[in-house]
């Protein structure tokens, strides 16, 4: 039997948090998951554009690890879950930072700013990075408003915007073409 993907309960402007909580759809909260999950679709975007084996496997456990996140911003933190929720670790960072390491040193070292482009993998890389900068953002806010929300979230996010900067620098490696520098116009 098929399920029904419609509700109705939004019609209104509301929606529940994992709890129960029925917030506005405009709550900082979901903006914050909204964005993350806008993320996940593009990260699976720039996976679909890029045919490194390594690096799609490495999307595919940043895209899981983004669930997480979703999920942790989707609870209410005042009250307890009915279903078992997944907690980010350490490690995925420390993941994030090895996978930065890695394409580091196959790159020459940055001596000016880079506009974005070149190849579509490596704008839409450049457009991801953006997109989990605003997650990263909204998450901050949430944190600035005394909204609950796990530190490593944060931590996670803006570890992850360093790793998609720097896979944008590296499949353009991968696929030889050359970092646009940018010119400053001083005159």
């Amino acid at each position: 039997m098929a399920i029904k993907i419609y509700t109705k309960t939004g019609d209104l402007g509301k929606t529940s948090l994992i709890g129960g909580t029925k917030v506005p759809k405009s709550h900082i909260r979901i903006e914050a998951y909204g964005t993350v999950d806008e993320l996940n679709s593009y990260i699976g975007v720039v996976s679909d554009l890029i045919t490194d084996a390594r690096s799609k496997a490495t999307l595919k456990e940043i895209q899981d690890r983004l669930f997480t996140v979703g999920a942790s911003l989707a609870c209410d933190p005042d009250r307890e879950p009915l279903m078992k929720v997944p907690d980010l670790k350490e490690t995925d960072i420390d993941f994030l930072e090895r996978e930065i390491d890695r394409m580091n040193e196959a790159l020459p070292a940055m001596k000016f700013f880079i506009l974005p482009g070149g190849h579509p993998a490596i704008s839409h890389a450049h457009v991801a990075r953006c997109i989990c900068r605003r997650a990263e953002r909204c998450c901050v806010h949430m944190q600035e408003q005394a909204m609950f929300i796990e530190a490593l979230v944060i931590k996670y996010l803006n570890r992850l915007s360093d790793y998609l900067f720097m896979l944008s620098r590296y499949l353009g490696h991968l696929l030889g073409v050359a970092e646009i520098p940018w010119k400053p116009r001083t005159t």
